[in-house]
Parts: C-alpha cells; sequence; structure tokens
C-alpha cells in the first residue's frame, strides 16, 4: 500500500522489450536505502516488485497486463518518473490509500496558472469519471492529489508550487497521456452495493415467486 506522496524522482537508465512486457531500469537514491529483492516500488503511480538493484538503480519487471492499462510502456530511456515505496508501519499517512493498481489513462486538456497553483484538467473515460468526486482523492502518476472540479468528460486538480517542483506532473504539458488510479473505497462500496442488490433480488417474494412455490 502507498500513500500518494512521492519520495522522490528517478531516472529511467535501461528499457528492456519482450513481446507484450517490459523490463525497466531506474536510477534512484532514497528509494535505494533499504531495499530488498521483492520489494515494492510505485513507478508512476504503478506497484512494481524489485527483481535487480544495486547502490544505484533498481530493475523491475512489467507484465502485459500492466504494459495495457498504464502510460509505463510509453517512457524513453532518460525519462523522469515519480518514486514511492510501500508505506511502513508507524508512518505518517499524509495522502490517501493507494494500492498502485491503475485503473486507466488520462489525456492532460489544459494546465493553468492560478496565482500560486496551476490547475491541471484531465480527460478521463467514463468508467473513470463515475468514481472521481469533488473533493475526493485522485492518484495521478501516483501522486495523491484533491479534485476540484467533475465535469462530463473530464476533472480538474490544483497543485501547489512543492508538488509541482518534486513530481513529474509539474513538468507535463496538454496531450500528455498519465496513470490513474482512483479511489479504492469508492470502488469497494460500489462493488458491496452491487453485491447487495443481487442477494436482495434473490431473496425478494413476488407473485411469480410465490406462484412457481405452489401459493
Amino acid at each position: 500500500m502507498f500513500t500518494g506522496l512521492i519520495e522522490e524522482l528517478g531516472i529511467v537508465k535501461a528499457i528492456q522489450s519482450g513481446a507484450k512486457s517490459i523490463q525497466l531500469t531506474i536510477t534512484a537514491k532514497k528509494v535505494l536505502e533499504d531495499v530488498k529483492i521483492g520489494d515494492s516500488i510505485a513507478v508512476n503511480g504503478t506497484c512494481l516488485t524489485v527483481v535487480r538493484y544495486n547502490q544505484h538503480d533498481f530493475t523491475a519487471d512489467v507484465m502485459p497486463e500492466t504494459v495495457k492499462r498504464t502510460v509505463l510502456s510509453q517512457l524513453k530511456i532518460g525519462d523522469v518518473v515519480n518514486l514511492e515505496r510501500t508505506l511502513a508501519l508507524g508512518d505518517r499517512f499524509g495522502g490517501h490509500i493507494v494500492s498502485g493498481h491503475i485503473d486507466g489513462i488520462g489525456t492532460i486538456l489544459s494546465m493553468t496558472k492560478d496565482d500560486n497553483a496551476i490547475v491541471v484538467k484531465i480527460k478521463v473515460a467514463d468508467h473513470l469519471l463515475r468514481y472521481i468526486i469533488e473533493k475526493g482523492s485522485v492518484a495521478i502518476d501516483g501522486i495523491s492529489l484533491t479534485v476540484v472540479e467533475v465535469a462530463d468528460s473530464y476533472f480538474s486538480v490544483s497543485l501547489i508550487p512543492h508538488s509541482a517542483q518534486m513530481t513529474t506532473l509539474g513538468k507535463k504539458a496538454v496531450g500528455d497521456i498519465v496513470n490513474i488510479e482512483n479511489d479504492i473505497i469508492g470502488k469497494y462500496v460500489e462493488r458491496l452495493l452491487n453485491l447487495s442488490v443481487k442477494e436482495e433480488k434473490k431473496t425478494s417474494i413476488s407473485m411469480d415467486f410465490l406462484r412457481e412455490n405452489g401459493f
């Protein structure tokens, strides 16, 4: 589990492409301080497993399902990426619950200065937008942000100077695509409500039910 608070920016050092998968090697520093083989590191919000590391970089495999759902396949050598280690017990929880499992991608429609902030408008598909609410949380390339507006086909977030400087989002441009992870609580609530409705339909007594059972 992650919080969406980016620890550092890494640099893509190498990319090894398979038939449907890729392997990334990323130069880093802070996230390597206590790393072990098998640890999880979020790369642009995508939870990846460390398969190899040294004092300067780490390597992680990206399976076909992750390639399809994320923008990791668009990375090039030299690109900057957001990095975060998993939450440790006892740490402050400053962001929101981020699983590192990307739901889909969004496209940046505009980036507008608003005094000291940058308002970023992002277009997403309906199946992503349904879980996004005003003043709710969303993870964009792994960054925990608060939604300031929701419209028919897009939503907006506002970056403070610190977030713009310490993450990749402040360096994006109109037309760039980003990873989107919806608030996990909303997805679980919807799932449970759908299950409740199905169970209610199974157990509800109707005229057809009574006739079928001899009444």
